[in-house]
């Protein structure tokens, strides 16, 4: 199946130099933003903790969520809730562990061996941080 006009829009795209007053596409949004948050402050300190345990970046956090970039860098790097958010990241990270584990046991032989030590050895290098 083929779109009748795809054809025309990438050709206008890639064959004509790009100008800004006959751009009619919408400009991506700010650096980290794609939505307002609706979350009060303490639903945005869980929500920046649990992302932060799964390895998601500052930017990628603020860009889903709509969290203001400034709090979760100064979450991350402890210039805010300096007890309590890193509690959190660890509870998370634990929660995390534990979930992995038990998706592993869907596994057989060896390869459950393999993936529950690859588990335990990024815990471990997570918990040393």
């Amino acid at each position: 199946m083929r779109l009748s006009g795809l054809g025309k829009v990438r050709d206008a795209c890639y064959n004509t130099p790009m100008n800004r007053d006959t751009d009619t596409r919408t400009p991506s949004p700010p650096y980290g933003y794609s939505r307002l948050c609706h979350y009060s402050r303490e639903q945005q300190l869980h929500i920046v903790a649990e992302f932060h345990a799964h390895k998601i970046r500052p930017s990628r956090i603020a860009y889903r969520v709509g969290i203001d970039i400034a709090f979760i860098e100064a979450l991350i790097a402890g210039e805010l809730e300096p007890e309590r958010f890193p509690r959190l990241v660890a509870d998370y990270r634990r929660q995390r562990f534990q979930q992995r584990m038990r998706d592993s046991v869907r596994l057989n032989g060896v390869s459950r061996f393999e993936q529950q030590q690859r588990i335990e050895r990024d815990f471990q290098r997570e918990v040393d941080l």
